[in-house]
């Protein structure tokens, strides 16, 4: 849509495609940049309004981001969803929870900025509805968790958000910048800093599942 038909926009159709044409430009960024080095400015050249055209839709930077990986929260729960509900046993389900997640890069890049950035600087209004999906995605997901595994729900639960936190936490590492990826290829015994992402996270998820039984109240 050009710049001119954004400006004539008024009808609720269009704010509609006006906001999912902000949302697209700024997944498109982040998938390129990554998410850290997206800017509003960025998002707004690419879908051809003013800075202050896009605060009108979200309220800042963040507040978009926050949206986004709201919905990689549903689409990462669906998916492993439906790989859980076929695993055969509770290695199936971790390892079902870690690819999931390594077939998501932005989606682990959102995780990884989202308690130091994306949820700063955003109103309460938006944090309230980033909280209710992530939440209800990660009950969701982790009932099917605790069904498929023997754990309780809240087990479940509890599974389920640590995987995201720990892909959060791995991915940034698995995926260092070029100065650091330049140093562990002249320097191998630094590149053991350099964790393998799906390895990794599957022998965390696998510990902790295994100890969760084990601290039961």
């Amino acid at each position: 849509m050009s710049r001119s038909a954004f400006l004539r926009a008024r009808r609720p159709e269009h704010k509609q495609q006006r906001r999912e044409a902000i949302l697209a430009a700024a997944c498109e960024l982040a998938r390129t940049s990554g998410v850290r080095n997206v800017t509003l400015g960025a998002v707004a050249d690419a879908v051809g309004l003013a800075k202050s055209n896009i605060v009108r839709y979200f309220g800042t930077r963040e507040e978009i981001f926050l949206v986004l990986a709201a919905e990689e929260w549903r689409s990462w729960a669906a998916a492993a969803g439906a790989r859980v509900a076929t695993a055969g046993d509770t290695t199936d389900v971790m390892r079902a929870l870690a690819e999931t997640l390594v077939d998501r890069p932005l989606f682990c890049d959102l995780l990884a900025n989202s308690a130091t950035s994306l949820e700063h600087n955003v109103s309460v209004d938006a944090a309230r509805v980033f909280k209710h999906a992530t939440l209800a995605a990660a009950a969701e997901l982790g009932g099917q968790v605790a069904r498929a595994t023997g754990l309780t729900e809240r087990e479940g639960l509890e599974l389920t958000v640590v995987a995201a936190g720990l892909a959060g936490m791995l991915y940034p590492a698995a995926h260092p910048s070029p100065a650091l990826a330049q140093l562990y290829a002249e320097d191998p015994e630094l590149a053991a800093a350099r964790p393998e992402l799906l390895p990794s996270l599957v022998r965390a998820l696998s510990a902790f599942a295994a100890g969760l039984p084990t601290v039961r109240d």
